[in-house]
């Protein structure tokens, strides 16, 4: 399992130097920081944000009012001081030189590692900022255009130093004002994007990889069209990622993706693809259609991401009740595949800050929410062990709430362990066989890792018909057995 921890390194650099009453930077990050972050049951963090930011991006988004009125929203006492540019407005691969530059980042990596943690960074495949090297160095990186295309669409165009560049976007949205188009099918784009990925994995254990569907051969020919020059016979992915990983064998692979694409994005390999359908059906739908997506292939599963904020989503204190907010806890830590966390996310911050501002409002802790993810963390890891299966559950003609309860196990070497999460604000009971014919015969004890609670059954009535459940709305049980 890959339990990633997201950090807002910018935001997070500038609350411990005022914590701790001088600039920190990753270079010299207290140790007792870093413990806080190696908390139990992460394996790997993600410090978003830590390349250098464009200076001619900073000064678009200062002329964008509709921008700055959502930082407002977000941070009411907003200071010009408090907007730094966005961090997929790359400048340049090198760490910012006010987060501690490449030395730095090294030390940040050498403190995770001794805790036993994994670095991941980010890697912008899609666009760079308008004063990237590239424009001027490797200009056939870029989706090129006319000084008619500029005239007719300046929205969708941009002049840098007597060229004529598209703006990044992607096919169902507006250009984005702040950042040049990459050409997915340049054979210059391929070779420079396996040189920048190579020296990322000189510097980290992983990358995130920015909207890493917009690069697929299809998505990418439907966006640009003629623009893109000929179509390539191979996908831009398996290209890349097969000559970085010959320098970087162990490199992990993230990609952000959407539109029902994580498989194909896996196949053309990527270790995990976020998992935006479990997102929306834990948010917005019922048992059913999360069952629905469990009931796919394992490899698959094992492939996904899940998450229920990320600084692209609102915070899940704000967009989730609290028990339901609990209930999809406990769904994405215990599930295959990897699970993604956000820094703010386990003390109920509500506030979704833009990428854009290098601070955040104070915000009280919830600390019934803190303490519930304290002990969720642990207890996640010591279930996500050995084997994973979906599990039925029964009930009876005259109650089917049954129908609300989602069930799965994990059979490890010398573990068993149950999750039931009741996906609904009704109370529900059913019964759950557990898939373990060897309990015949015997007494078990069952014990929720959540709450200690134990539970005292026989070994037939386990298997047939079943652990009988009786949760209320929206309450889970975490079980192992013995």
């Amino acid at each position: 399992m890959t339990v990633v921890y997201e950090i807002n390194t910018l935001v997070w650099l500038g609350e411990l130097s005022g914590r701790h009453g001088r600039r920190v930077t990753l270079g010299d990050v207290p140790a007792e920081v870093w413990d806080e972050v190696a908390r139990p049951g992460v394996d790997t963090v993600w410090l978003m944000g830590v390349w250098q930011r464009s200076p001619a991006g900073l000064a678009i988004a200062l002329r964008d009012e509709p921008l700055r009125a959502s930082f407002r929203d977000a941070l009411p006492d907003l200071t010009e001081a408090d907007i730094a540019g966005s961090p997929y407005c790359v400048r340049d691969y090198v760490v910012d030189a006010t987060l501690g530059g490449p030395a730095g980042l090294a030390e940040a990596r050498s403190q995770l590692a001794a805790r036993g943690l994994r670095l991941i960074l980010d890697y912008v495949p899609n666009h760079v900022a308008p004063d990237h090297p590239w424009l001027t160095a490797r200009p056939h990186c870029l989706v090129r255009g006319t000084r008619d295309d500029l005239a007719g669409a300046p929205d969708a165009f941009v002049e840098v130093d007597g060229q004529i560049y598209a703006r990044g976007r992607d096919p169902y949205f507006a250009p984005w004002p702040d950042v040049v188009q990459l050409n997915a099918f340049s054979d210059d784009l391929r070779t420079a994007a396996v040189d920048t990925l190579t020296s990322l994995g000189d510097q980290a254990d992983g990358v995130r990889c920015d909207m890493a569907m917009l690069m697929m051969n299809d998505v990418f020919a439907k966006t640009w069209g003629d623009r893109a020059g000929p179509h390539p016979a191979e996908d831009f992915w398996p290209y890349v990622i097969e000559r970085v990983r010959a320098h970087h064998p162990d490199l992990l692979f993230v990609a952000e993706a959407y539109w029902d694409l994580e498989w194909a994005l896996q196949q053309q390999g990527f270790d995990h693809c976020y998992d935006k359908r479990l997102y929306d059906r834990l948010l917005h739908e019922d048992a059913a259609s999360t069952r629905a997506h469990l009931q796919s292939d394992l490899t698959y599963q094992r492939g996904l991401v899940r998450f229920l904020e990320n600084h692209d989503e609102p915070r899940a204190a704000a967009a989730l009740p609290d028990a339901r907010h609990r209930a999809a806890a406990v769904t994405v830590a215990t599930l295959p595949g990897a699970t993604l966390w956000h820094e703010g996310q386990f003390e109920g911050r509500k506030v979704r800050l833009p990428v854009f501002l290098s601070r955040r409002p104070q915000e009280p802790v919830d600390d019934q929410l803190r303490a519930f993810y304290s002990e969720l963390l642990p207890a996640a890891a010591a279930v996500c062990d050995g084997d994973w299966r979906l599990l039925d559950t029964t009930g009876w003609p005259d109650n089917d709430s049954h129908r609300n309860l989602l069930a799965w196990s994990w059979t490890g070497a010398d573990t068993r362990h149950v999750v039931i999460v009741n996906c609904s604000d009704s109370p529900a009971q059913g019964e759950v066989p557990l898939p373990w014919p060897d309990l015949a015969g015997r007494p078990c004890r069952l014990t929720d890792l959540l709450s200690a609670q134990t539970y005292d059954r026989g070994g037939d009535e386990l298997l047939a018909p079943g652990l009988f459940v009786d949760l209320p709305g929206w309450h889970t049980h975490v079980l192992s057995l013995i």
